[in-house]
């Protein structure tokens, strides 16, 4: 291709965190620009934002629904290649099945749909359009996270036995939703958020990056939710035993009120012959510990030298690449996927690892699970939903 992929976007006004966030992933690597978007429900706002993305009057739309509408009747190479769904959660699923419909690509934040019944049938009209679609589990774009994929995918660990894996955080540790915090105020409302809070928003993280990360899959959880904070309708903490797919065992945490916690996110595998620990407060660094070899601590740029991890990084050794080159990385993958379909290539397996609509749909099976699971004191296991 000799021009950039072209980005529209739904939701990221702003005062939107996530979709600055968002907006700074997409461009880093050069391939997209943004060109179009339904920056907030509210007509002024998005007008407002997106002035100050510097975009024409005309590329600027009060609906998601006029923006696919007129984007689709623009002429290739001028109208968007894909959107940027960047809403609360209960805005996901329709602008998603609209863009789909009309013939654009989706990157979409996670959970991926509101429901369980809305990923699948998001599943399903992914597979009748063959169009591509990225959800941004923005921790499984460290190269480091990357690195130790591959080495659990070689059998350096051996069968995998044991997963824990936490992410506290503090910063709903009091009730900041009535207190004007627009962030608390969605994710703490169910008619938004959905009927996970803490498990919905950050629960799913953990969940993913142990799947990731071993290539097992939950079958069973035995968990407990809690809402700590008066008054608060979803859960806020949480805590489950997982059962795997190839018969190991796993532990979850996720909390969003542990006081003094920042983005604390902290994996440990273990296999037959050694583990692995990766802190997203240290991301350059995987530490491998071994049962007949002294511990090692691989460092991105350095030591750790796959493929997976050298196309996942940018700076030399030394250099720290946090949370926002993670989050391009999902970015940067997706477009050199789209950009070698639209050349009539095929992909290499480094550009073809970003989340998808399959992780979405384990993402929602998830929070089932832990929701059904966690309020109910009379049932130890709970398997996850049949989809069959």
């Amino acid at each position: 291709m000799n021009r950039k992929l072209k980005m529209g976007m739904v939701g990221g006004g702003i005062k939107a965190f996530i979709g600055a966030v968002h907006r700074h992933a997409a461009l880093m690597d050069n391939h997209i620009e943004l060109v179009c978007g339904c920056f907030s429900s509210n007509p002024s706002i998005s007008k407002e934002s997106g002035k100050l993305y510097h975009l024409p009057d005309n590329r600027i739309y009060e609906t998601y629904q006029e923006m696919f509408e007129k984007e689709a009747q623009l002429p290739e190479g001028e109208k968007m290649d894909f959107v940027s769904i960047v809403t609360p959660n209960s805005v996901h699923f329709g602008p998603a099945i609209m863009a789909l419909d009309n013939g654009f690509h989706v990157v979409i934040d996670k959970p991926i749909t509101f429901t369980l019944e809305e990923a699948l049938k998001l599943k399903d009209k992914i597979e009748e359009t063959g169009l591509i679609l990225a959800l941004t589990h923005t921790y499984s774009g460290y190269p480091a996270v990357k690195h130790a994929r591959q080495m659990v995918a070689n059998g350096e660990l051996g069968k995998i036995r044991k997963v824990y894996v936490e992410y506290p955080q503090g910063w709903l540790a009091s009730d900041v939703e009535n207190q004007g915090n627009i962030q608390a105020a969605w994710r703490t409302d169910p008619n938004r958020s959905g009927k996970a809070g803490c498990m919905g928003d950050i629960g799913t993280h953990a969940h993913h990056l142990a799947e990731y990360i071993t290539g097992l899959k939950v079958t069973e959880i035995c968990a407990e939710l809690s809402i700590f904070v008066p008054n608060r309708k979803l859960d806020d903490d949480g805590a489950a035993l997982l059962r795997f797919d190839n018969g190991a065992t796993g532990v979850l945490m996720a909390s969003q009120v542990a006081a003094g916690e920042e983005n604390a996110l902290k994996i440990r595998v273990y296999g037959e012959k050694g583990g692995l620990e990766w802190l997203q407060h240290d991301p350059n660094s995987l530490i491998v510990k071994w049962t007949d070899k002294p511990l090692q601590v691989l460092r991105v740029g350095t030591s750790m030298n796959s493929s997976v991890a050298l196309h996942n990084s940018r700076t030399p050794g030394g250099h720290p690449e946090g949370y926002i080159e993670a989050f391009a990385n999902i970015y940067r993958n997706f477009a050199l996927t789209l950009m070698s379909k639209m050349d009539g290539k095929e992909p290499s397996p480094e550009m073809l690892d970003f989340p998808g609509v399959e992780d979405g749909v384990r993402g929602m099976q998830f929070i089932e699970t832990m929701v059904k699971a966690g309020y109910d004191d009379t049932t130890k296991w709970v398997k996850f939903p049949d989809l069959q």
